[in-house]
């Protein structure tokens, strides 16, 4: 497949988002960008950017806009064809609008926002159960409640946004990960 495009996962922590947009994006020969994954790459690796970040994520709130949209430039500036899906990126609709820009500089508009949507106690049993297969330190109960939190105030606007935008797709994504997968497919 050729041709640019962009699709962006939201949903709330434990969602599923990592997990389908890694299958999407082999399927549809796309770059798969999680600010997430790469933040905690910084931290892990100790690099200035991690040293910053470090103390906002432990505390569960979001990464300043600036320090985030750099390193999206970042990964963007380095696609031959920008070709990508955005997971955990944007939160806010001030994020959604710089990234927009970016992506208007580019040539490359959003194409498709897939909305995976799950019930508060589902997400809560999901991601309890990552933090202990996975012993993600950023994974306890007050930090994903305080994540669930943070995500309905800050992140729901971005739901308004998209949908006046008509790129909106809305998915159930509760049940088989296959099942979900089939339903995201059918959705861009």
């Amino acid at each position: 497949m050729s041709g640019a495009m962009v699709l962006v996962f939201l949903g709330p922590p434990g969602a599923g988002k990592g997990t389908q947009a890694a299958r999407l994006a082999e399927d549809l020969g796309l770059t798969k960008i999680s600010t997430g994954d790469i933040l905690r790459s910084h931290v892990a690796r100790g690099t200035e950017l991690g040293k910053q970040v470090a103390p906002i994520m432990e505390r569960g709130d979001l990464v300043p806009d600036e320090l985030i949209l750099a390193i999206i430039r970042e990964e963007l500036s380095q696609m031959a064809e920008v070709r990508a899906i955005f997971d955990g990126f944007p939160r806010t609709t001030r994020q959604a609008e710089a990234l927009d820009e970016l992506l208007a500089e580019l040539g490359a508009p959003v194409n498709a926002a897939v909305l995976l949507e799950v019930p508060e106690e589902e997400l809560l049993r999901r991601l309890l159960r990552r933090a202990k297969l996975e012993g993600r330190a950023d994974d306890n109960e007050q930090t994903i409640r305080r994540r669930l939190q943070v995500y309905r105030e800050q992140t729901q606007p971005l739901i308004d946004y998209y949908a006046a935008a008509g790129v909106l797709k809305r998915v159930d994504g509760v049940g088989d990960p296959g099942q979900i997968y089939c339903r995201i497919r059918e959705a861009v």
